[in-house]
């Protein structure tokens, strides 16, 4: 690609330079001065931990890009492009010339096959639909159309392009429905196994009843929700910080529709003008250790929330990973109109 295109001056706002790694989509931007010599990079890590810093998104870039990256020479070989990247962990190198100036940028994704993930996907399809009824009646949620294809099936292809091929899917409502149209997975490419929920077990219970406990880090996500999320991104992500569970979330704004008057005992201090507060919510996709699968009760009835309440509780540690790509949960009928609308252009393009 065309370096310039992901490219930002030091004084450019944060703001700024998220929409940039947005619209160039390889997750940086390239920092040069007026003579495009490389003075930093800004990934879409750096942004996220900005986010979770509750961080002012119109400082200059400057204050949290990286000074001193990683960078190749334009005429380095491709093997050990790819080498220096997988040891360092990294997924994007500029191309500097020997002034200095970017002439380029390699992206690994591009320089390699997708990885292929031996974890376990396991995806959460036994929901009741009963607020999209009666869209539901005849048709489980994941086999409603959006686009041109069901939800559950724009969700398997999310997964296989980024090299996951096992997955589970737990089904109740209409299960038979759901096993007829994706088989086993083979005309995907892929294996598929089902997890039958003989009575509703919340978001986490179904984990109780694999037929096999995992070896490797494995990603659960609810059967409903589309998104454009880089699911070996965020693998990788929890690789990183070894904890025992990950959960994407996503920043909910509210805003007091009137004057917040602040106080000190009985003494004015000042008004804020209808504020907005800023929540991080839970997105519906986590990935877990093997070992977290000891604090779900077996076929009992057992939310997420509740299994990373429980490893805080036993002091393991837990992340939280958020979701600045697109995400809509396809709860009610007015989501799935939405969606519906949206499909072509984020799904198709």
């Amino acid at each position: 690609m065309d370096w310039k295109q992901i490219s930002v001056r030091p004084d450019q706002t944060i703001r700024e330079t998220l929409e940039v790694i947005d619209e160039g989509a390889v997750q940086i931007a390239i920092v040069v001065n007026e003579h495009d010599q490389l003075e930093g990079v800004a990934t879409d890590g750096d942004i996220r931990r900005g986010i979770l810093d509750d961080l002012d998104l119109d400082a200059p870039v400057a204050s949290i890009m990286n000074e001193d990256p990683i960078t190749a020479r334009p005429q380095e070989d491709r093997q050990s492009l790819i080498d220096t990247m997988q040891a360092r962990r990294i997924h994007q190198v500029p191309l500097v010339d020997h002034q200095g100036q970017v002439v380029g940028i390699e992206v690994l994704d591009d320089l390699l096959e997708p990885e292929a993930r031996p974890n376990p996907v396991v995806l959460m399809a036994g929901g009741l639909g009963t607020r999209l009824r009666p869209l539901t009646e005849d048709c489980p949620k994941p086999l409603l159309e959006v686009g041109d294809k069901p939800i559950l099936e724009t969700i398997l292809e999310g997964f296989i392009a980024h090299g996951f091929h096992r997955f589970y899917v737990s089904v109740n409502y209409k299960a038979g429905m759901i096993e007829d149209y994706f088989g086993d997975g083979s005309d995907w490419g892929v294996d598929i196994s089902y997890v039958h929920e003989e009575k509703r077990l919340g978001t986490a219970g179904p984990l109780s009843l694999l037929s096999e406990w995992p070896e490797e880090s494995m990603i659960v996500m609810n059967g409903d929700l589309l998104t454009k999320l880089n699911f070996a991104y965020l693998l990788d992500f929890h690789r990183k910080h070894d904890v025992a569970a990950t959960m994407c979330v996503r920043e909910h704004e509210t805003q007091v529709p009137y004057g917040v008057i602040e106080t000190d005992d009985q003494y004015m201090e000042g008004i804020v003008e209808k504020p907005t507060e800023r929540y991080f919510v839970n997105a519906g996709i986590y990935v877990l250790e093997p070992e977290t699968l000891h604090y779900v009760p077996e076929n009992e009835f057992f939310d997420m929330p509740d299994l990373f309440e429980h490893l805080i509780e036993e002091g393991r540690e837990a992340t939280v990973f958020p979701v600045r790509e697109y995400w809509q949960d396809v709860g009610r009928e007015e989501d799935f109109h939405r969606v519906n609308g949206e499909y072509e252009e984020v799904f198709d393009e």
